[in-house]
C-alpha cells in the first residue's frame, strides 16, 4: 500500500493542496476550523509530511528525532550564568538524555533533531516527524493519537512513563523499586518514622511510580500509608522544592523527620530554603531526591538520591530506533533499566 500524499489529504479535507501545505508550514495563516479539518484528515489517512525531496518512505534523512517537554529550571539556569564552570553541574534530566542520544546517534552515523515542548501542536509534531528516520518521545510530550499516526510511517520509541501504545518500543527505569529502597533506607538504617513525600502532578507517570514505591516502603515497615503525596509540585523545579519545604515547616504539628522529593531539582531547592530558615540537614530534617543529576553531588550537604541511568535512556532509544530501521518486523521491545541508591550526607550518611 502506497503512503498517503498531500493530494489525498487535500481531497479528504476538501481544501487545496496549498492550504494543506500552509497548515504544516504556517499554521497560524489558516483558520482554526480549516486547520483542524486538514489535521483530522491527515490522522485518518496516516499522512506525515516529508521533510525533504528524498521523502520519508525512503528513510534516508540521516536524522533521528527527540521530542521532550521543556522542563527548564530558571534557578538552575541562573546558577550556570553565575558560574561559567558550572555547566555540567546544572545539567538536568532532559539534557542528559540528549547527550546520550547524541553520542549514540553519532556512533551510528545519524544527526539528532531536538524539539522541546512542541507548543505548535499537532502540526509541529508532524513537521518534526517529517524530517527524521526515527522518533524518540518522552512521556506526555505528544498526544497518543498523533503518535499512532507517526508510528505508521517511522519507528517510534517511548522514553519513560507507562507503555501507552503496545506496538511501540518502550524504555523506562525502575522508579518504584528505587524509591522503595530509598525510603526503606531512611526507615531501617536511620530510624526515621515521620516521613513526607513531595511529588509531581498526578499525571506525571514517573513521579507517581516513585510515590507508589514510597507507599510500599511505609506498608512494609508498618507505618501509615498515605493516599496522596503530602504536597504536589506542578513543575518540579528548585523553586517548587523551596516552596514545598517552606510549606512543610509552616504546617501545624510535628515536623517530618525526613522529606523525600520526587526529583533532585526540588530537593536542591529545599536544601536552600531550609538553610535560610536555620533548619539543619540532616540533623533536623533529612532530605532526599531522585535522578542523580550532577548538581546533587556538589550541593551542601551532598544529596542522597536514587541515580537513574539517564544518558543510557538516550543511548538505548537510539539503539532501538536503529534496530527497528533495520528490522521493522521484529516484536516491540520494553526495557526497564535498573537504578541505584546513592547515600550521601543529606540523610546522615557519608
Amino acid at each position: 500500500m502506497s503512503a498517503p500524499t498531500v493530494y489525498d489529504v487535500a481531497e479528504r479535507s476538501g481544501v487545496s493542496i496549498a492550504t494543506v501545505s500552509r497548515v504544516y508550514r504556517t499554521p497560524d495563516s489558516v483558520r482554526a476550523q480549516t486547520r483542524e479539518r486538514v489535521l483530522e484528515a491527515a490522522r485518518q489517512l496516516g499522512y506525515v509530511p516529508s521533510g525533504n525531496a528524498r521523502g520519508l518512505a525512503s528513510r534516508t534523512t540521516g536524522v533521528l528525532g527527540l521530542c521532550f517537554p521543556d522542563m527548564a529550571d530558571p534557578d538552575a539556569e541562573a546558577d550556570a550564568e553565575a558560574d561559567s564552570d558550572a555547566d555540567d553541574a546544572v545539567m538536568l534530566y532532559s539534557d542528559q538524555i540528549i547527550r546520550g542520544m547524541e553520542r549514540a546517534a553519532r556512533r551510528h552515523g545519524y544527526a539528532l533533531l531536538i524539539a522541546a515542548s512542541l507548543e505548535g501542536g499537532p502540526e509541529s509534531v508532524a513537521k518534526v516527524a517529517g524530517r527524521v528516520d526515527g522518533f524518540a518521545v518522552l512521556a506526555q510530550t505528544v498526544p497518543t493519537e498523533d503518535l499512532e499516526v507517526i508510528s505508521r510511517r517511522l519507528p517510534v520509541v517511548m522514553i519513560a512513563g507507562p507503555r501507552e501504545i503496545d506496538h511501540l518500543d518502550h524504555i523506562v527505569v525502575a522508579n518504584a523499586d528505587g524509591e522503595r529502597e530509598l525510603a526503606r533506607h531512611l526507615i531501617e538504617d536511620h530510624g526515621l518514622r515521620r516521613l513526607a513525600f513531595v511529588g509531581g502532578e498526578a499525571e506525571s507517570p514517573d513521579a507517581e511510580a516513585r510515590f507508589r514505591g514510597f507507599r510500599q516502603a511505609c506498608r512494609d515497615a508498618g507505618l501509615p500509608v498515605p493516599d496522596a503525596p503530602d504536597l504536589r509540585a506542578e513543575m518540579m523545579t528548585q523553586a517548587e522544592g523551596a516552596r514545598a519545604a517552606e510549606a512543610l515547616l509552616d504546617r501545624e504539628g510535628e515536623r517530618p523527620q525526613g522529606v523525600l522529593f520526587a526529583n533532585d531539582q526540588m530537593a536542591v531547592g529545599a536544601l536552600r530554603a531550609l538553610e535560610r530558615r536555620g533548619v539543619r540537614v540532616p540533623e533536623d530534617i533529612a532530605v532526599t531526591g531522585f535522578d542523580g543529576i550532577p548538581l546533587s553531588r556538589i550541593v551542601r550537604p551532598p544529596l542522597t538520591t536514587v541515580r537513574q541511568p539517564i544518558r543510557q535512556l538516550g543511548e538505548q532509544a537510539v539503539e532501538l530506533l536503529v534496530q527497528r530501521l533495520g528490522n521493522s518486523g521484529s516484536e516491540p521491545v520494553s526495557l526497564m533499566l535498573p537504578v541505584s541508591l546513592i547515600r550521601r550526607a543529606s540523610c546522615g550518611c557519608g
